[in-house]
């Protein structure tokens, strides 16, 4: 009988543990690692400061439903991964052996990488629930004396959508509180053009996002590097398409949420030997989720690493969207399946994008298959149905989550779009 652990309980790392359960059935365990009691849905943090969304909406105790699946949760911190004895330290000083170790702790936010961003600094979060639950003080302080808004991405950034996301939503409650005429607003990116996200484009999203920006009235600066922030003001060099500097900016903001750049967790970008990650601490692994040098350990979701797209002027990464990582959990169970049944690994992730980016009362849908380019299948769409789509999603998504349900959710949406695209003609 092997031991299948997984380190990280997130979008990636529960749905990991469902669907690698299901597939080895009794016949293995299954143990579950995480710092954190409760599985949150990261995708629905943008609502939180407003109000549209509770913490506590957004939460599942992952305790009862592991044991409902016949999975071993351990509620603790890893400080080290040691692939070299195939263990996990954990903070208590105790040790997790293994057979089989699948990575899907998510990123560690590099907000020590800018001077005064973050939650620490002087910039709000929606990487975490917890970052997200701190915002809503700053935003009602916000609200009793309105004033500029800088909503953004820095340098190094690999996750744009939830920027674009919160920006709009915030736009959105402003008006329904009739004071967006007090409130100028400001994006800043380090993509170089408006709908880049970290993906070349995708379909027409330059066009429909810098749209959506000039008719809310939204200035925007891209191929924008944050050399700091200080209260109540980002300093900002914008940069031509050679990367020298174009245009130093002085940003005044009330209040200001801006995505930080990601690297591996200190557990894993630490472990002291060479091959299981790059330089910024993400897991390296090849076409079947599996590292090369520490045969017996997968990743899925943010922490593996992917090369950036394309050069551009201000360092820009690549996304690892939901449907991708959906694919990436499914890929991997299949394969440590195989390899339990003497076999060699032959599942591949697909690696696809698709992404329903709220705008508060509409919003912007895009796919491409696959995420990078050349593609075969590239649409984007905006409309209400997007905003309304996005709460379905969510609703969907945790009680897949409660009830340790491990169907390809995003798979079925997937197919469904392309049926509408090919109506299309597109």
């Amino acid at each position: 009988m092997a031991r299948i652990v997984i380190l990280g309980a997130g979008i990636g790392g529960v749905p990991m543990a469902y669907e690698m359960k299901e597939t080895v059935g009794k016949n293995h365990d299954v143990t579950v690692i995480s710092d954190s009691p409760t599985f949150h849905f990261v995708p629905s943090n943008p609502w939180i400061p407003p109000k549209w969304r509770k913490p506590e909406d957004l939460k599942v105790e992952l305790a009862p439903v592991m044991k409902k699946k016949g999975i071993e949760f351990i509620q603790k911190a890893a400080t080290k991964v040691d692939p070299v004895n195939n263990q996990v330290l954990l903070d208590d000083g105790s040790v997790v052996a293994y057979d089989f170790l699948v990575i899907a702790t998510g990123p560690r936010l590099a907000f020590d990488e800018v001077p005064g961003l973050g939650p620490d600094g002087y910039t709000s979060s929606v990487c975490h629930v917890d970052h997200a639950e701190a915002a809503v003080k700053d935003w009602d302080k916000f609200m009793a004396n309105p004033g500029p808004i800088v909503i953004g991405a820095v340098q190094g950034a690999s996750c744009y959508g939830p920027a674009y996301e919160y920006l709009m939503i915030l736009e959105a409650e402003l008006r329904k509180k009739q004071i967006r005429d007090k409130v100028p607003m400001t994006f800043v990116t380090a993509e170089p053009y408006i709908g880049h996200l970290g993906l070349g484009g995708v379909g027409d999203t330059k066009g429909l996002l810098e749209s959506a920006l000039r008719d809310k009235t939204i200035k925007w600066i891209t191929n924008a590097k944050v050399d700091k922030i200080e209260d109540g003001m980002m300093f900002v060099t914008e940069v031509d398409e050679d990367g020298k500097d174009k245009k130093k900016h002085e940003l005044p903001f009330k209040h200001s949420m801006m995505l930080p750049a990601f690297t591996g967790v200190d557990a894993v970008r630490n472990v002291g030997v060479e091959g299981l990650v790059n330089p910024r601490g993400f897991v390296l692994v090849d076409e079947h989720q599996r590292n090369k040098t520490f045969k017996n350990i997968y990743s899925v979701g943010v922490c593996i690493a992917i090369p950036p797209i394309e050069p551009t002027p201000v360092p820009v990464g690549a996304p690892k969207t939901g449907y991708m990582i959906e694919s990436m959990v499914t890929a991997t169970a299949h394969n440590i399946a195989d390899e339990l049944a003497g076999k060699e690994p032959s599942h591949k992730a697909t690696w696809n994008a698709l992404c329903l980016a709220d705008f508060g009362d509409s919003g912007v849908a895009f796919l491409a298959k696959p995420q990078i380019p050349p593609r075969n299948v590239t649409w984007s769409a905006e409309g209400k149905w997007v905003h309304l789509a996005k709460i379905g999603f969510e609703k969907y998504f945790m009680r897949k989550i409660r009830k340790g349900i491990s169907e390809p959710f995003y798979e079925r949406l997937m197919l469904k779009l392309i049926g509408v695209v090919r109506l299309k003609g597109h």
